[in-house]
């Protein structure tokens, strides 16, 4: 299982990656057409307009960015060639390239593997932080707004402040990847196999991220499709993801699909074991004294 994740992460650090690349010709054009500006390019505005596509930028751009110092290309190829699997080197080389580079046009491959990294690394904070900077840069980034939303919508509770606001931003984060997903062009050197792989797991995290926030904020009915996607895309579910689609079905006294949601939880070797077999006896006790709602 550990292996099909780290897979998944590293075809998911290579899409986002090739995102990131393209989006360097379009922030180094349009730094071009603003005059005076002499300093870092500005992000691109999103589209308001619902009846357009989202704003994706194609894998493959006729336009070729200007050329940068050799020293820069060199850091960034240092960075990109780093294990894939060294976590903490490659937070290493990134965040050094970013104090050299901060005006670089390599910003968001940066931004994006970070974002990956620090969440490897258990480093939350900072992951949040160089996410949010991702998404302000490249709005259409698939892999960090999906990590994102997950991850938000897991660390924010009732003491957090402005927990509020954290659970919209995780809920509009997933709902701009659920958008966004269908309408990116493949690389030509990934198959067919591998981006599909790639985009079903940055779906999975999006919907998991959005049914979270749904039962956070009371919406457990809405919450049960989203974990249910999530469930369906992701080739090694996460326990955790069982436990929440159980739980929301308990909340709304669908108890037979909770029961089976928690045997599930429960048959996955792990820390959610204990927990989701004692949810899946509760529910069965539930089924027995109240009335299940309607399917």
């Amino acid at each position: 299982m550990q292996r099909t994740k780290t897979l998944c992460l590293e075809t998911l650090m290579f899409v986002a990656f090739l995102l990131g690349s393209s989006g360097i010709a379009l922030a180094q054009g349009s730094q071009g057409s603003q005059s005076g500006q002499t300093g870092q390019s500005q992000p691109p505005a999103q589209s308001t307009d619902k009846s357009k596509n989202p704003d994706v930028t194609p894998l493959s751009l006729d336009a070729t960015p200007p050329p940068v110092n050799a020293e820069e290309d060199a850091a960034f190829k240092a960075y990109q060639e780093s294990p894939p699997n060294d976590w903490n080197k490659k937070i290493e080389l990134g965040e050094a390239f970013l104090q050299k580079y901060p005006q670089s046009r390599y910003l968001p491959p940066i931004y994006s593997g970070l974002t990956i990294g620090y969440m490897q690394t258990n480093q939350i904070q900072k992951m949040l932080d160089i996410g949010d900077k991702a998404v302000t840069l490249t709005p259409n980034d698939l892999t960090t707004l999906s990590i994102l939303s997950q991850t938000i919508s897991r660390v924010t509770n009732s003491t957090t402040p402005n927990a509020a606001k954290q659970l919209e931003k995780a809920a509009t984060y997933s709902k701009k990847a659920i958008e966004v997903a269908p309408t990116l062009q493949k690389p030509a050197n990934l198959t067919d196999d591998a981006f599909t792989a790639a985009k079903n797991q940055a779906l999975a995290a999006a919907h998991s991220g959005l049914g979270l926030v749904y039962i956070k904020t009371g919406k457990n009915q809405e919450a049960i499709p989203e974990l249910e996607s999530s469930l369906k895309l992701d080739p090694s579910p996460d326990p955790v993801n069982y436990y929440l689609l159980g739980m929301a079905n308990k909340s709304t006294s669908h108890f037979d699909d909770a029961i089976a949601a928690f045997n599930k939880c429960a048959a996955i070797a792990g820390s959610m074991q204990g927990t989701c077999k004692a949810q899946a006896d509760d529910a069965k006790k539930k089924s027995t004294t109240e009335l299940s709602a309607p399917k």
